[in-house]
Formats: C-alpha cells, structure tokens, sequence
C-alpha cells in the first residue's frame, strides 16, 4: 500500500520525523517496504505568470516572454514550449536556480544567458523537468489562483514522502490511511484525529428497494440515493494530488471521491447511474449461463461460486470486487446511488484470479472490512459529493442479515510473558491492548477478557492478543538473556546410524542419491505396489501427482528411464525417503497423524554394465546377485537371509524378501518384465527397497581375543531336492553349531547334471529334481585343540541335522 506522508499525519502527526516513523511501524509489523521522495531535489523555483510573448526574432521556435515572477520587475525569459501563452501560471526557474540532476548526476544550474541574440534572466519548467511527472509536451500550467513569487515546493507540497507498505494478510485494518493513524497513534501516543461525520440534510425519500437473497454473501448492504449531481466539475487539485500520491489515477469526481474515501477509511464503495438501474438491486450468488461487462472492458462468463448485484434485468456487479460498465456514472449522470457493503471473505477471496486480474476493493474485502462503518462512509461520500458535484442526499437504507458477531478472547498475562520473553504485567497488558482500540475486561481469575472490535478480524485465540501487545510494548524491548535450559547433544547411540551414514554407505558402492516428490502417479501405485486404495491428495499440483506414494520404486524407475533415455549407459540412484501407508493403529501426536504411518525407506535401482568400463575383465550386466551383495554390505556386519518371494513390480523368479533377525526387512529383485516392457527398459533394472529403522541398527563391535589354534576345514557334499533353498540348508547346519565348535558353513559349488541319452542321471547317484550342493565347515575349539574325533563328530551332527530337516543325504 503506497501513501503519502503528509496524509498520514493528517490523521497521526507524532513528533517523528521520516525515518524515524517508517522505523516505527516496521518494528510493528506494517513494514514500510520503500521511502520515496514526491519530487527530487530543486530549488529557487517558484509560480511565475506569463505576461505577454513575442516571437524570437531570429529564431521561428522560440518566444521572447515577460514573466512576472515576484522580484519586483518582470523578468525577459526566452522559452521554447507551445502552450506558451500569456495569463497562464507555470514554474519559474530563477537565475541561480538548480533543477533535479540529470545523467551524470549533477544538478542543472540556471544562469543568465543569450538565445539567438536574446538574452534569458530564467527558465520555464514541463513536469519532466521538474521530475514530478512525465509530462514533456509544454510548460506544466498551474491553477489560475496559484500566488505569485511562491516557492514551487512550497504551494504543490513537494516536500513530501511516499510510503509503501508491505502489509501481511492479517493486517486488513491498516489498509486505509485512518487504520495506519490508529496503529500509530497506539505506538507513540500522539492523539487520533477521528474527523466528525455529520449525518448529510435528507432532501427527499428517494430509496431504491435491495433484497439480499445470499446471507452468506453480503452481510451488510447500505445505499443511499442522490439526485442533481453535476459530474462534470473537476476533481479538486487536492483530491487529485492525493490520490496519485497514492498511485490512484483520477478518473471523474464520483469515481474520484469513491476511492478517496477507500483510501481514508479502507470501506470501498460504488456508485451506480441510478437511472441506468431496472427497478430494485439483488444480492445473490450468480446463476450458470450469465455474463457482465465490466468497467475494465472485459466480459466475464459467471457461475454459482461469484456473487453479484443485479436489477431486475440483468447482472450489474461483481459483488465487492468491481461494477459492471451498464451502470457506470458518465457526465451525462444526474442522479445515483450509492452502496456501501460487508461482504464476507471467503465468498470474495479467490474470485479476482478466476478472472484474471485484480482491484483495490477485492484486495480488502477478502482480508476483512469493518461491516460497522458502512453508514458512515455513505455519510463521507455524500458530503465529499455535495462540496464537489452538489446534489440533495435522501435517506440512508440499511440491511443488516448477517454481520459477524465477535467472539471474546481470553489472555493470560502469565501466559503472555512466557511466550513473548518480556516481563510483562497484566496492566502493562492491559494498556497496550487499549492503546488498540480494543476494549478490555478482568474476569475473576485475573485473565484479559477482549471482544474485538467489528474492524479487527485477526484476532481469534490468545496467541493474537500476546502478538499484539510484544507490538506495542515494542519488539526492541524483548531483553538479551542466555538459554535458560540445559544444552546437551543429542548423540546418535553405537547402535544406530542416521540416514547421513546409509546415504555414504550407498555412495561408496557406486550409488547416486536422488530426491523425488512424495506424491505419484496412480498408475505406480496400482502396479508397482498392488496398492488400489492409496492415499489422495485433496489439492494435487498436478493431475499425474494425485496420490502419496507407499513404495519408492517408481520414483526411482522414472529416474532411470529419464537418465537412459539420454544415453547414460550405467545408471546406479537411491533414495532415501519418506512412505506413506494408511495403519488404524497410529494415534495422533506431535509426529504422527491418525490413521496413517509414515514409515522411512531406503531404495536403490541400478542398470547396465555391472562395472564401469575397464579392460581387466569381460563386460557383464548388472544382475539380482550384484544388489544381493550391495545389501550384504549395507547390512553388515549382521547377516540377512534371502527367501524366494514374489512382489507386484518384480520378476516372479527372480525377487527375495530380505530378512534379518527373523522379520521382514523389505526385498530385492529385478524387474518384472511385464513393467520393463511398458518403460522401455532395454535390459531389465534390478532393485531393492528396505526399512530405514532396520538398516540404522547395528551391531557394536565387541573384543574377542585371538584363536590359540587355527580353524580347521571340512568339505561336505549333499543332495538335496531342487525345490530346497540355501537358506534352510545353512539355518540347519548352524542349529545349535554342532557343540560349539562350529563357527562358519559356507556354499562354494552347486552341481546339476544332465541327463544321459536314456534319461537317467548316472553321475553322483543324483535323480532328477536333485541338486548337488559343495559346503565348507570352518571349525575352531578356542583355546583347546580338536581332535580328529571331535571333528569327524561334528561333521557327522551336521549331516544328520541336514537329514532330519532338510532331506539332504551325503553325496557318493
């Protein structure tokens, strides 16, 4: 919001100057954005009248004029504008003059000097020259009554200050001149000048009938009829001149004072051609099919989501946010009604942007206007009307359905200083919030009782009246006092890793971290997930970004797809991120929402070559084994098991869930070739996703002394049926480490024969469905040695356990 500094102060004149009031409301809250001087810096110019002119008598452009100035006698100036003329008033430069600097930023100084022969004892000023507008296309002509010998600055009020107010949302009362006063006056004490309104003489019951069909559109509607107007005047000069201090064009006296008073005391208004109206005006929502043609030159096609005011043929306004071009007032306009209306916020805000463009009253109205000054503002109107244009006023009509009824808030003084930091008192409390305009009552526990006032739509709960008062009292009072509380780290206990560690764990095995939106494609989550009712979005950003996603994969294939699409030939990304899954089981609280469980997960996707480029081996893709041991490795030390599953995105034989210490983890596996086909994927993607909590446990080291005897190593191998997994194998052979001496079993051979011309399996005693399985036993008795018996009798519980739970037998 831009304004002048002397309007202001015509309201608020506290002993401040310039800096030292925009510091003042900045330290408020009203953070004054820009300082900008009305004109630039000039001197020694001042209003001169044209006496009479000649023609230059050597040059055709040029007049010879007698200008008289002040100094005594006229003075000769030659001067080369057209509108140069005698008996009209325009600025003099006076001989030692300094008009504003120019390119090279230096003042242009004013001499005496010869044009053509002629000699020149001044100079006669456009705006542009004067920097005060842009204006270059004569002299600037000033009122007719403008004295004499006044100093320029002096009688146009050049020695003024815009101010521009970056306002935030909930400060809708200070978007007027009077709403700044008021602050102002709050934050230094200076007296409020609240100008009389006295009630405008009735002339005549001249009414015209208003019915408001949409309550929940307008909750207060004023109007009143005026006849015998003359808009055909001017608009004062200093009407004008503030109302382009306040970058306000004029436009006509009735639309003229109508944004004056916006200006003053933030109520925006319009004003109808009366005799342009059919019958009475409607409030209601607008009806599918209807249009109106604004002042602005567009036609805007309407619905059921835009109020308006209508007659009783067609549509005439956009309800508070700009009247329709049928009944504008023009100089033709003799009588008019004017209206004054609360219209609710939320049936206002957003409306403009539908329609492309935006206005001073929308502005206001969708942040709140104080539904109890609409009479009044009829009443400034009208006076402000009869001075200019003249006219006799009838009677005020006023409806009133649904004005909001202010709830009481209720403050802790106590409270008050533990959140703001200041040592504050109840009365100190008190006083700052009736320094507001806000009235004050103590309930019998020594709380601050408020009921806002019909201006004030911020205020809803005691953290708003606590705002308020750290305003008043001043935010440079809060006192410098160290932490009052004990700073200890929060150390990460030997047992965890943070996300940090995963995130350089993964990097140092070749692994590009990416970060993705939260939300996805429906699609993923249908067929990558099997999950058919995934969490929607109330608002997406975009249509393809509707759901949460429950499952990283398909945040990392699209970055695989886009990554080679663009001819990367090894692609190796993870992410560490956040799912979303709905659980009845989660309660609310400061980090959870009911209902829901945000889980984090840790995913990687990796395609092409398993290495990079080299010549010490054969080129080779990635495969399932290859993130297999990529999990190992983030896992360990702790030893995950493998266990054949399936999974909605992931090749149907090539996919394992990942288990470590007996619970589910996540799964590894390459992609199912249903999905590689529908991306594109020239080789099939591998990829795994696990529980981050699981992953940031880990084992703490602990000391062991050194064997006093080496290991010693057995070779076994078994038969087993071809259904029968690794995994179960190892789990039985390490059941109960055969008397504690066993210590590792490892798989360094699998062995399948094929059949001989007849069909049987000769080699090895193997039948078909069979599989020959190489195993190595490391044994170690710690600090005592093994004897042959011992080993051969540990050898033999491992095979008997492989027998009894698993079917293996001893190969031959």
């Amino acid at each position: 919001m831009q304004f002048p500094e002397s309007w202001l102060r015509a309201f608020c004149n506290p002993s401040l100057d310039t800096q030292a009031l925009a510091n003042t409301l900045t330290m408020a809250g009203l953070e004054v954005e820009e300082l900008q001087p009305v004109a630039p810096p000039f001197s020694r110019i001042v209003v001169g009248e044209i006496l009479s002119t000649e023609q230059h008598p050597n040059a055709d452009r040029l007049r010879v004029c007698q200008v008289e100035a002040g100094q005594g006698a006229p003075l000769t100036i030659v001067c080369g504008a057209a509108n140069a003329r005698p008996g009209i008033r325009v600025p003099c430069a006076l001989v030692g003059a300094a008009l504003p600097p120019g390119a090279d930023g230096k003042p242009f100084l004013i001499k005496v000097g010869k044009l053509r022969g002629v000699e020149s004892h001044g100079m006669l000023c456009s705006a542009r020259e004067l920097g005060i507008g842009e204006g270059n296309e004569g002299l600037l002509e000033l009122p007719a009554d403008a004295p004499v010998g006044t100093d320029l600055r002096q009688y146009l009020r050049l020695d003024d200050t815009l101010f521009t107010l970056k306002l935030t949302p909930n400060l809708a009362h200070c978007l007027s001149l009077y709403g700044i006063a008021r602050e102002l006056s709050a934050l230094t004490g200076a007296p409020l000048l609240t100008p009389a309104l006295p009630q405008a003489a009735v002339a005549h019951e001249a009414t015209l009938a208003v019915d408001i069909q949409a309550s929940d559109l307008c909750g207060r509607f004023s109007g009143r009829v005026m006849r015998g107007v003359n808009p055909q005047v001017k608009t004062p000069a200093w009407m004008v001149e503030r109302l382009e201090r306040c970058g306000q064009r004029s436009v006509s006296p009735l639309v003229d004072i109508s944004n004056y008073v916006m200006f003053e005391y933030g109520q925006p208004t319009h004003i109808f051609d009366l005799d342009k109206i059919h019958g009475g005006l409607q409030v209601r929502w607008a009806k599918e099919g209807e249009s109106l043609k604004l002042l602005n030159g567009n036609t805007v096609a309407l619905d059921a989501q835009v109020g308006v005011i209508a007659d009783g043929q067609q549509v005439e306004s956009l309800a508070g946010i700009m009247g329709g071009d049928a009944t504008a007032v023009s100089d033709g306009t003799t009588n008019i009604y004017i209206e004054a209306a609360f219209w609710h916020p939320r049936a206002v805000a957003g409306r403009s942007r539908r329609f492309n463009f935006s206005t001073d009253a929308g502005h206001r109205f969708e942040r709140g206007v104080d539904p109890g000054q609409t009479v009044a503002a009829i009443e400034r109107i009208t006076a402000l009307v009869q001075q200019v244009c003249g006219g006799t006023a009838g009677p005020i009509t006023d409806i009133a359905p649904n004005v909001p009824a202010a709830k009481p808030v209720t403050m802790r003084p106590a409270r008050a200083a533990k959140v703001s930091g200041m040592p504050l008192s109840a009365q100190q409390c008190a006083d700052a919030l009736a320094s507001l305009g806000l009235p004050v009552v103590t309930d019998a526990a020594g709380s601050l009782v408020v009921t806002p006032p019909s201006w004030r739509f911020d205020i809803t709960i005691e953290e708003d009246l606590i705002e308020e008062i750290a305003r008043i009292v001043g935010y440079e009072n809060l006192p410098t006092t160290p932490p009052l509380g004990p700073i200890t780290p929060h150390l990460q206990p030997e047992a965890k890793r943070g996300p940090f560690a995963v995130r350089r764990a993964l990097a140092a095995r070749g692994y590009q971290e990416t970060i993705n939106f939260s939300f996805v494609e429906e699609s993923w989550e249908r067929e990558l997930a099997g999950n058919t009712d995934p969490i929607r979005l109330l608002n997406p950003i975009a249509s393809q970004m509707s759901v949460m996603r429950s499952s990283l994969i398909g945040s990392l294939l699209q970055v695989l797809k886009f990554n080679l699409d663009r001819k990367l030939p090894r692609v190796r990304a993870f992410e560490l991120g956040r799912v979303f899954l709905r659980d009845a089981s989660v309660a609310d609280s400061d980090t959870t929402v009911q209902g829901f469980d945000q889980p984090m997960r840790v995913a990687a996707a990796a395609c092409g070559p398993a290495d990079a480029l080299q010549w010490g081996s054969a080129e080779r893709a990635v495969d399932f084994y290859d993130l297999k041991g990529d999990v190992e490795a983030l896992l360990a030390p702790r030893q995950p098991s493998f266990v054949a599953a399936e999974h909605p995105a992931l090749h149907p034989g090539r996919c394992a869930r990942v288990v470590l210490d007996g619970r589910e983890i996540g799964f590894v596996g390459e992609l199912h070739p249903r999905w590689r086909q529908a991306w594109g994927f020239a080789q099939a993607p591998v990829l795994f996703e696990l529980d981050l909590a699981a992953v940031g446990q880990r084992v703490v080291p602990a000391p062991q002394g050194v064997a006093k005897h080496q290991d010693v190593e057995r070779d076994i191998a078994i038969v087993v049926p071809e259904a029968r997994d690794y995994a179960q194998i190892r789990a039985a052979a390490l059941a109960d480490s055969a008397d504690g001496i066993l210590r590792r079993v490892e798989l360094f051979d699998v062995y399948r024969p094929k059949p001989a011309k007849d069909g049987t399996f000769p080699v090895g005693g193997l039948a078909q469905g069979e599989k020959s399985l190489a195993l190595r036993l490391t044994l170690n008795g710690g600090d005592a040695a093994l004897t042959e018996e011992q080993i051969e009798a540990a050898v033999q519980a491992v095979l008997a356990r492989l027998a009894a739970e698993t079917g293996a037998r001893l190969r031959a």
